[in-house]
């Protein structure tokens, strides 16, 4: 499922939405053993025919994260022979975590296909060690709405010996960037490239304004009926997205024009992820809402599109 992280938490709070990555795997050991690793893989959906896609298990991100949770549990390849067919509705590159939701999937593949038995607490561990953000991992692997952070390590577990991630999962894909109501912008924004404008150091204005509004937001959040004005207050951000401007053409003016007030319905309002995607949290009129979105966008010469979608509370699953 794609995952997105919401305004003012930048890194720490995302949220699991019903776009899905889905697997179907089949392992047929009658088959002889032709296929490098013993995997074949086969795509369709978004990016089908993005340069990006490689169907070389060596070279794919979903199944060299399998190859490396393997290699930890001292097996060297999949078992044979293993088909896996890639059904993708995320896009990619927008803002929308697809590849936080590849790594996740590679994670419960080789889980899987290796007949581990690791929970899903042990699973977020061997996410962390090729995606960094946990709110990415987190959201697409437990669901819903997540909080998160992520721990220091003491002297001695940094000096355990792992399979080194780099043996399995070669420059970039290994630990670099990849890359509701959500407009999506065509073009692509890097998760490298947006952070690459944001400053090293912030001010503690600016670090308390993002404290407050992250603290009023998750308990906005679980009030029923929904209060739109102390969600979208709380869903203001002073920490990535105005840095981020420059590369979203029309960002600022669809944040600060687009409100409860001068759109009933909604909610709040935020850039998802590392963009280009908006995200909108609505609860009625949701096409007059997205259609006006896409408007100022088409004023800066960006065409998108958009679709509605609702929060996915199960997280990663699997059905035999």
């Amino acid at each position: 499922m794609l995952n997105v992280r919401r305004g003012p938490g930048f890194d720490v709070v995302g949220v699991a939405l019903t776009r899905f990555l889905e697997l179907q795997v089949e392992v047929e050991p009658s088959h002889s053993r032709a296929a490098p690793f013993n995997c074949i893989i086969s795509y369709e959906g978004e990016g089908v025919n993005s340069k990006d896609i490689d169907l070389s298990p060596d070279r794919n991100l979903l199944t060299r994260v399998a190859l490396y949770v393997l290699r930890c549990h001292d097996q060297n390849e999949f078992p044979a022979q293993t088909v896996i067919h890639i059904k993708n509705d995320i896009p990619l590159g927008r803002g929308l975590g697809s590849s936080g939701a590849a790594v996740v999937a590679g994670v419960v593949l080789g889980n899987q296909v290796g007949k581990l038995g690791l929970s899903k607490e042990r699973m977020l561990d061997f996410c962390l060690m090729i995606e960094r953000h946990p709110d990415n991992v987190a959201a697409a692997l437990f669901g819903g709405l997540v909080g998160t952070y992520l721990m220091e390590l003491n002297p001695e577990d940094k000096g355990r010996k792992e399979i080194p991630l780099s043996e399995v999962l070669p420059s970039p894909a290994g630990g670099i960037d990849t890359g509701l109501k959500p407009p999506i912008p065509p073009q692509e924004v890097s998760t490298a490239k947006a952070r690459e404008v944001l400053p090293a150091q912030y001010s503690r204005a600016d670090v308390v304004f993002n404290m407050q509004r992250i603290a009023i937001l998750t308990h906005a959040l679980g009030q029923s009926p929904p209060n739109p004005e102390l969600i979208y207050s709380g869903m203001q951000d002073v920490i990535h997205q105005p840095y981020r401007k420059d590369l979203i053409p029309g960002l600022t003016e669809i944040l600060q024009s687009v409100t409860p007030k001068s759109h009933p319905g909604l909610l709040g309002i935020c850039l998802s992820g590392a963009g280009p995607t908006i995200l909108a949290l609505a609860t009625d009129n949701f096409d007059y809402i997205a259609q006006e979105i896409i408007k100022k966008f088409a004023e800066a010469d960006v065409r998108c599109r958009w679709s509605l979608l609702e929060p996915a509370r199960d997280g990663a699953t699997v059905t035999r």
